[in-house]
This record gives C-alpha cells, structure tokens and sequence, in this order.
C-alpha cells in the first residue's frame, strides 16, 4: 500500500468522471480567499465521505471563494493525516479514531470540525451463536486493519460491557473483501469494517448487525473530522475557515437529500447501486458536525476511551490533548 497521491481532481475533472451535474445551482461567488488551489485529500473508498464530490456539484467551495484540488490517498486514514502534516495536502477529511494516535506524537495538523456520525458496523454469525456483545468472549473477530478505527471504536463497546478486548476475544485480520468468506469457514465468528464493503453482510441472512457507532452514548458522536495544516492557518487562516464551512455545509446539505449525496459518491463505488449508497447514508448521522468546545468534548471522549483500550498514553491529559489538536475557525 502506498502514500502516493494520485493525480489531483479538479472540478473540470470530476465533472469529466460524471461526479458533478453541469447543472449545479447558482450559488454567490465570494472574492478569492486563497490564490492557489487548496489540495484536499481523502479517501475515495469510504461513502461516509460522500459530502466531498458532492460540494464540488454544489460549487461550495467556489461559493466561499476557495479553488479545490480533490487528491485521494488510496492507503490508509493515517496516512491522509500524514499527507496533510507533511504539506502533500492542504487539508484532508479522515477518522477520529484513527488520527487521535498519530496527534498525539505531534503532527502539525489541527482538527476544525467533525463531520458525521455512522458508517462502522460489527456484524456477527448466526450460526456461531454470535447475535449480541454479550456473545462475542471466546470467539474472534476479523477486521481489515489491526489499528483500524473499527478495531478502536468496537474495542472501546466491548469494554463498555465488561469484556476485555485484549484477553476475552481474539482479532485476526483480512482483506476487507475475503472478511465474508472467513466467517462461512467459520475462521472468525463475527467482522468489524466500515461502509461501504460492510453494508453487504447486513443484507446476509446468516448474519445480523449487532451494534453500530451511531447506537446509544454515540448516536451524536462525530466519527470523522476535518484537519487542517498548521502552516495553512498561520498563513492563510480565511482560507481554513473557509474550506471548513464549505465541507460542513456540504454535510448538511448530504443530510437533507441523501439520494443527490449517493449520486455524487456514485462513481467512486461503481460496485453499489445509488439506491444502497442512499441507504447507508440514511443510516448514518450526516447532521452531526461539531465544532469549538462540542468538538473538544467529544474528542476528549474518545481520548479518555482510547487510553481504556492501551491506544492512548494512560498519562495524556484529554482536555488538554483535545484543545491542542484543535482549532477554532466559525
């Protein structure tokens, strides 16, 4: 797996590529706030991301007076975060449970908003006997990535039910794609991934979507950020700020016509049909987008969490953590 950009995608591209309508609403544009394009990185593979072509149809950024190069890292969410830190990228959407870490050795990247709630899903067999988390001791789950977010985020539920996730079930990893198939030869008794590759085992008979990240204490949790490199707000904070508003009132707007978010997502997931890209998105929590001192608390949650599951340091001061790796830009 590399870390090697792809070639940028301008708006003429995606609208090249089918991701944007020609007919996009007018929309007031702003006096320029950056003189060059912004580079935006993300990861094309995830829908919960479906925000992001969808502000390019929506001419968002052109609305706040931003040009937006989109770049997608085809590696992992960290390494969106390392991009961003390491000037490949200007700004970039990921994962708070996969970024939290490497904030915390001190990337010079501060997170300005959340951008959603949902999209990871712990699904387990029927057949094993595995339908909620009080089945899971003694049996193992298969995730993608042993330092997925997944893994943190269903580590930190099984805790809360008094189940260690270290010693009480076993983590083997797979290829997203084979993590079915593992369960059928009953090489693993339940799976944890996010959507869009998860969706499909909830539509399996033999298994059942045992809990989720918008479920309970977490149903306005944000599960995914915006992070911003410092440079760029020493430099050009107008230009932060205004990447993040675009970004945020894509979210809403996702929100209020999931059918139109799956569409602009759509030819990224070729594999899906809309009406499932739909679905998922339905199912997630496109609304919640917190910023300022609701974006600290719950990143100082997930800090105190992840210090329950030997991710974070046991000795990190959360508040204080959480108001380093953050910025105020509203």
């Amino acid at each position: 797996m590399t870390d090697r950009p792809a070639q940028p995608l301008t708006r003429r591209g995606l609208i090249a590529a089918g991701a944007v309508s020609l007919a996009a609403p007018f929309v007031l544009r702003r006096r320029a706030v950056a003189a060059e394009p912004l580079r935006l990185s993300w990861n094309a593979g995830a829908v919960c991301f479906s925000a992001v072509p969808l502000a390019f149809q929506l001419d968002l950024f052109k609305k706040h007076g931003l040009e937006v190069e989109l770049v997608n890292f085809t590696g992992s969410t960290d390494q969106l975060l390392e991009a961003i830190a390491t000037g490949k990228a200007d700004a970039g959407v990921g994962m708070a449970l996969r970024w939290l870490k490497p904030l915390e050795q001190g990337f010079d990247v501060k997170i300005s908003a959340g951008l959603h709630g949902g999209c990871m899903r712990l699904i387990g067999s029927k057949a094993a006997g595995v339908t909620t988390m009080l089945d899971l001791p003694g049996k193992t789950i298969g995730v993608s990535d042993m330092a997925s977010p997944s893994k943190n985020f269903f580590s930190i539920v099984l805790t809360k039910f008094g189940i260690d996730p270290t010693r009480d079930v076993e983590w083997r990893q797979y290829p997203a794609d084979l993590l079915g198939l593992a369960v059928e030869k009953g090489e693993i008794q339940a799976l944890a991934d996010g959507d869009p590759l998860v969706w499909r085992h909830t539509r399996d008979p033999q298994l059942v979507e045992i809990t989720n990240n918008v479920c309970g204490e977490f149903a306005t949790r944000t599960c995914c950020l915006v992070g911003v490199r410092g440079s760029l707000l020493r430099d050009n904070r107008p230009a932060a700020a205004a990447l993040t508003a675009a970004l945020v009132e894509a979210q809403h707007a996702g929100y209020a016509d999931p059918r139109a978010a799956a569409a602009a997502y759509a030819p990224f997931a070729p594999k899906f049909p809309v009406e499932e890209l739909e679905a998922m998105l339905r199912s997630h929590a496109h609304n919640v987008t917190p910023v300022g001192d609701e974006l600290r608390r719950q990143l100082a949650l997930y800090t105190d969490e992840l210090k329950s599951v030997s991710v974070i340091k046991r000795s990190t001061d959360s508040g204080r953590f959480a108001g380093r790796i953050t910025v105020d830009l509203a």
